[in-house]
């Protein structure tokens, strides 16, 4: 068996590693930010008088994961709220990180998953399946080392690397779909839909087989960073053909990318330990 021990932030550690380490920092600040969003416009869209829930509507995507029961969503986000900011707390964050990460890995297999089961050709589809259990995986990556239960932790990583693999194939394969959200002011709309796929996979890859790691943690982050403040936070605000602020989708979509955003900067801090054999 191998004990981890966890190697603090200290005078003497390089240049680097401190970079990482308030990457890791900023990233746990930035994934809270985007679980305690998700929390609040559930809240928001349950008490939406003129927006009944389940009318008219693909509830499942005006609140992320839960079914258009108004008694559910407050409940649902209550927990993403309270997960959210204990997750802040060294003492909290590992029953924190378990059960956010449990409870949208279940959401995502016994509510989303039995919807679109029929219809894994659609991208996106497979979208909404793997961004929950994207973002629960990384709930589980976030706490400090034994908070989370090590084959959990395991289990973690692997599957977020597998979703990654499809989000960069669904890159790849509908280059043109994901061409078009490429801001206009930029050049070459295809080659940087293909060029995020290829992220994707490598971001996978160094997870996965912790090879540079931390550096695919850290590009991973930054790609769904430039994606908030480029593409989703303008689209929130009314530009690039968003729906503006009162349109839930596009509230959803920002919390998402945040959430992978914040996340994979934050998994970093799993990263950063030394694995000695017991």
């Amino acid at each position: 068996m191998a004990s981890v021990m966890t190697a603090p932030a200290s005078p003497g550690k390089s240049l680097l590693d401190r970079l990482f380490h308030a990457l890791s920092a900023a990233g746990r600040a930035i994934y809270v930010l985007a679980i305690v969003g998700i929390g609040v416009e559930t809240w928001v869209i349950a008490q939406t008088t003129a927006h009944p829930l389940g009318r008219g509507y693909d509830a499942l995507n005006l609140i992320p994961w839960l079914p258009a029961i108004p008694w559910l969503a407050y409940l649902g986000g209550a927990i993403w709220i309270v997960c959210g900011a204990a997750l802040f707390a060294q003492r909290s964050a590992g029953r924190a990180g378990l059960v956010l990460g449990t409870l949208l890995v279940f959401c995502a297999l016994t509510i989303v998953l039995p919807r679109f089961v029929w219809h894994l050709e659609s991208i996106p589809f497979r979208t909404v399946f793997l961004e929950p259990v994207a973002i629960g995986c990384l709930a589980w990556l976030i706490p400090a080392p034994g908070a989370i239960p090590g084959w959990l932790a395991s289990a973690g990583r692997y599957v977020f690397a597998i979703s990654l693999v499809v989000f960069g194939a669904d890159h790849l394969i509908g280059l043109n779909f994901h061409a078009s959200f490429v801001p206009w002011w930029l050049p070459w709309h295809t080659f940087w839909a293909a060029f995020f796929g290829v992220a994707f996979i490598a971001a996978a890859v160094s997870i996965a087989f912790r090879l540079l790691e931390r550096w695919g943690a850290a590009g991973l982050g930054l790609m769904f960073g430039i994606w908030v403040l480029t593409l989703h936070l303008p689209r929130v605000l009314g530009f690039l053909g968003g729906g503006g602020l009162h349109d839930p989708d596009e509230w959803s979509s920002m919390w998402i990318a945040v959430a992978l955003w914040g996340g994979a900067w934050s998994s970093i801090g799993s990263m950063t330990v030394e694995t000695v054999k017991a």
